[in-house]
């Protein structure tokens, strides 16, 4: 079965947007194959706004979300595998949605909260 994350992070992205907020993305700026400015990245996280009005050329794909942005002045062509986004939410009011880290892709887990500033809720898990 494929991943959900990235079906969820482009709903809840259009989601934020729809609604005139600003969406952004938490992503795990250690996982392999993000390409992001690493004067920027804090504690081995990132937060990108990923606004209309701040990227260009935005593709939210399966299996890796891309798009072009300034930083300090600078072009850079951001790439982030959707395994890495540990949270999409909107920037005025925190709500949207949170991933569950784990080692490994950890792409299967199932999403651990609506807002990504609170403490992570326990999940079910299905005891045979």
């Amino acid at each position: 079965m494929t991943s959900s994350r990235p079906y969820l992070v482009r709903a809840f992205y259009d989601w934020i947007v729809d609604n005139g907020f600003t969406p952004q993305l938490i992503v795990d700026a250690t996982r392999d194959g993000v390409v992001v400015p690493q004067d920027y990245v804090q504690d081995g996280r990132i937060v990108l706004n990923v606004t209309t009005k701040a990227i260009r050329n935005l593709h939210l794909g399966n299996e890796l979300i891309s798009f072009g942005a300034r930083f300090s002045g600078n072009p850079f062509a951001v790439e982030v595998p959707t395994r890495a986004v540990l949270a999409v939410y909107a920037a005025e009011n925190g709500v949207g949605m949170a991933f569950q880290e784990e080692e490994g892709d950890g792409d299967d887990e199932p999403p651990s909260s609506t807002q990504p500033d609170i403490a992570k809720r326990p999940s079910l898990k299905v005891v045979k």
